[in-house]
């Protein structure tokens, strides 16, 4: 039997208080996601029900009770305390997949201080922006990424504390670097909770934006009800469901449906920490018996290149619900889906500065494959006129997608950055950035960014980031980046460059600028081709025109060139 209920019946009296009141929260009261994920479900009577299956690309398997897991938060809180670590204090979640990235994560909150998590995979250069930005005052770290951090931390004065939890007794440990193994500390029973209220911030994520350095989300502790309710209504997450979010804590998804929805809701999740490959997913799903997948358009992309006969191999009949995020699910995929696995995806649109599921594919709903589906009840959403900022009616023309601010889940602030953070608020809405279109039946489609930002596989890069460390390169003149359209990932990074005097065009020089990236940045970031050019096209005052190169790449019309210098 679905959570759900009829769409149509969700949205009649809708209120944020049927989430509240499911979580036992009364206006005023403490409300902590340290707590509500761990102990309070300990309470509910589920001490001993399982919270986590973790399973590493090295065959090892670990498993942790919800009583594990307030037992390892109350303990990693207990040593950030003694550390002096308090209420407010950024501190940077900085490791692969293992149970303490998602168990650091209750530590942190249950003191009080504000999540930091980062994508293991940032080069040195992407992790110090962030850490300088954000004056984080401590890092969670694994021996294996210790050299990013040691190559920078004499830039971040502020960094007190580099915590590592696998340290190597026989390996020399350097100013500010401390150990600390989960399983050798003595479990702290009792362990006093920070009060928290309702708007107390609770994590700092970061999002590329087209201009500048990356931008701090700043979130909530009342998050929690948005991310709890969509979890139940839209994931439809039931008490006996096997959970598998694929997506990593670096990213909101990963912490918004990887950790606070279902451990909110007290059910049992997988984590798997190992290179992609469509066997070992099948895998994975077979062994745990996973029930509710929710994963990525370029993984099912992947996935349908790997064929229907692999599929076969493998008993899937215990998958009962499917969703997708991150970047437009093409209705290829979902067509494919429903022939392979018996079952559609369903598409859900979001971001990180929304916290929470905005717009999808309901359960129970008509899917329309293709479509991105319906506001969430509570969300008002609309397609705005560019121009004017004012609805358009349904009639199929583009606009930018917008909502009605005020769900518990909406971002509180840019860190620092006030004035960026007003601009996403215009005549009553909060602009997201993308473009869409609404048909006859209310249903939404993604048309694409309204700005430069390339959705790379669902992690969005930021242009003016690899530009930027483009000209760090020895032989790189000038620089200009934009997405390039690709089968599996959507779209990838390209980079446009022109060359200083002695250095000359070569494959050996591509492959170099390439790596240089991606140690700087990340994988990600690094430029999935590099074309040389003798000058990039510019306007008369000198800025680089990147939308005469994305149209060059995607075959679109130019438009206006009237600004670009003259040959």
């Amino acid at each position: 039997m679905s959570n759900a209920g009829s769409y149509e019946e969700r949205l009649k009296d809708f209120d944020w208080s049927i989430a509240e009141n499911e979580l036992g929260y009364h206006k005023g009261d403490l409300i902590n996601i340290g707590w509500y994920c761990s102990d309070r479900i300990c309470l509910k009577g589920k001490a001993d029900k399982m919270a986590l299956y973790y399973e590493g690309y090295d065959g090892i398997e670990k498993k942790y009770t919800f009583n594990d897991i307030r037992l390892a938060g109350n303990t990693i809180g207990t040593f950030l305390r003694n550390l002096g670590l308090q209420n407010e204090d950024r501190i940077c979640l900085f490791m692969d997949r293992i149970p303490e990235l998602y168990l650091s994560f209750l530590g942190i909150l249950k003191i009080g201080a504000i999540v930091q998590p980062l994508f293991s995979a940032f080069g040195d250069e992407s992790l110090f922006v962030r850490l300088e930005d954000a004056q984080t005052r401590a890092i969670i770290t694994q021996r294996k990424h210790l050299p990013k951090v040691r190559k920078i931390i004499d830039k971040l004065p502020f960094l007190e504390f580099v915590i590592i939890v696998d340290n190597d007794q026989k390996k020399t440990l350097e100013k500010k670097e401390l150990p600390f193994d989960l399983e050798s500390a003595s479990p702290v029973e009792n362990f006093e909770i920070f009060p928290s209220v309702a708007e107390t911030p609770s994590l700092l994520h970061y999002t590329s934006g087209t201009t500048g350095q990356p931008k701090g989300v700043q979130h909530v502790h009342y998050s929690i009800v948005s991310q709890y309710l969509t979890t139940k209504w839209i994931l439809d997450l039931q008490d006996d469901d096997i959970y598998w979010c694929t997506a990593d804590p670096g990213w909101v998804t990963g912490t918004s449906y990887g950790i606070i929805g279902p451990w909110s809701m007290g059910i049992t999740q997988c984590v798997l920490d190992a290179g992609f490959s469509a066997q070992t997913w099948y895998k994975f799903i077979e062994k745990y018996k996973i029930s509710m997948w929710y994963s990525a358009p370029t993984a099912i992309r992947s996935l349908m290149k790997a064929g229907e006969d692999i599929v076969k191999d493998f008993n899937l009949t215990s998958l009962r619900h499917l969703a997708s995020v991150g970047e437009p699910l093409n209705s290829e995929a979902v067509i494919w889906s429903e022939k392979v696995f018996g079952k559609p995806f369903h598409d859900t649109f979001w971001q990180t500065e929304t916290g929470s599921i905005m717009i999808s594919n309901f359960p129970g709903m008509k899917i329309k494959p293709g479509s991105m589906g319906k506001p969430f009840p509570g969300i008002t959403g609309a397609v705005l006129e560019p121009k004017t900022f004012t609805p358009i009616p349904d009639n199929g023309k583009i606009g930018l997608i917008a909502f009605k601010p005020g769900w518990p889940a909406m971002m509180r602030g840019y860190w620092k950055k006030e004035e960026k953070y007003r601009e996403k608020f215009v005549n009553g809405w909060y602009l997201t950035g993308d473009r869409a279109t609404i048909d006859k039946e209310g249903y939404f489609w993604f048309i694409g960014r309204d700005d430069d930002v390339i959705n790379t596989g669902g992690h969005l890069v930021s242009p003016f980031e690899v530009e930027s460390a483009l000209l760090e390169h020895p032989a790189v003149a000038e620089s200009a980046v934009v997405a390039k359209p690709d089968e599996i990932m959507m779209e990838v990074v390209k980079a446009f460059i022109t060359l200083k005097p002695g250095f000359e065009s070569h494959p050996d020089l591509e492959l170099e600028i390439m790596n240089f990236i991606r140690k700087k940045l990340s994988s990600m970031a690094m430029p999935q081709e590099i074309e040389y050019m003798d000058k990039l096209p510019k306007t008369r005052s000198g800025k680089i025109m990147r939308r005469v190169l994305h149209a060059k790449e995607w075959g679109e019309e130019i438009g206006d060139i009237s600004t670009l210098e003259d040959d």
